[in-house]
This record gives structure tokens, sequence and C-alpha cells, in this order.
């Protein structure tokens, strides 16, 4: 029975720094159930290696899991703030695009002379005041 073994790993997980965010109250209830449970345990039948090492890996995939989700709400919340000066060298390029509008395919080419945003949508808005959608451009060249 190797009690002083247990001791010293749960010093060790204690020892975790604490990282400032708001998902790292998942991992640290996480790691205070595994301290508490190290504490707990019955002397006469210590936590075995392999569960214990099976709970330190999932303490990291739930750390790595939040972290990514950190870092994907974050990509998303810059990929979905795209404003009308990040498509600005658009403008006097031609276009080629592509639509379905009402089950028909349309489609064309112009000049882009200005860049509008209607209802959340960035839309493009060619010489000839034909307006489509900047997910429709299938082609752009310079003049």
């Amino acid at each position: 029975m190797n009690i002083t073994g247990s001791n010293s790993v749960s010093t060790q997980a204690a020892a975790v720094p604490k990282q400032e965010s708001a998902n790292a109250l998942g991992k640290d209830a996480f790691l205070k159930i595994l301290v508490t449970q190290m504490k707990n345990q019955n002397p006469m039948e210590p936590l075995k290696d392999t569960e214990f090492i099976g709970q330190m890996a999932q303490f990291s995939s739930l750390e790595q899991l939040t972290n990514i989700n950190t870092a994907m709400t974050q990509f998303i919340g810059t990929q979905s703030n795209s404003s009308l000066t990040d498509y600005a060298d658009l403008i006097g390029n031609t276009i080629y695009w592509e639509q379905q509008v009402n089950g028909k395919l349309e489609s064309g080419e112009g000049t882009v002379r200005a860049l509008s945003l209607k209802n959340g949508e960035m839309q493009v808005e060619l010489e000839n005041d034909v307006k489509v959608p900047l997910d429709a451009i299938n082609r752009i060249e310079k003049p």
C-alpha cells in the first residue's frame, strides 16, 4: 500500500494553475472533484494508477476542448463582423456572379460601383444598378 504516492499526486493536481476565463469553472470543478476523490479515498483500496491516468486524461481533454471553444468563438466573432472596408478593394473590379432566385439560376457580370449592407447581408452594387450578394460572386478580375 503506497499512501505517500497518492498524497504527492493530489498535491501536484492541486498545484495546477487557474486560468481566468468564463469557461474556467468547468475545469476547476473537475479538478476539485478529482482532488477531493484523492483526499477521501480508502487507504486500504487506493485509486489505481490506470484510473488516475484516465481521469487526468479526461481533465486534459476538457481543458483543450475549452480552449478550442474559446478560440473558435473569437474566430467566428471576427469573421461575422465584416465591414464595408473589408471589401472596398472590389470597387472598380469586374465580377462574375451566379445565384438562385425563386428556383431559377441567374448569372451575370459587371463592374463594381459600390458596396452596401442590407439586412446584415453585404451586397455589391454594379454599374448597371444590379445588386448582387457577396456570396454569389464566383470570379473577380482586375481591369
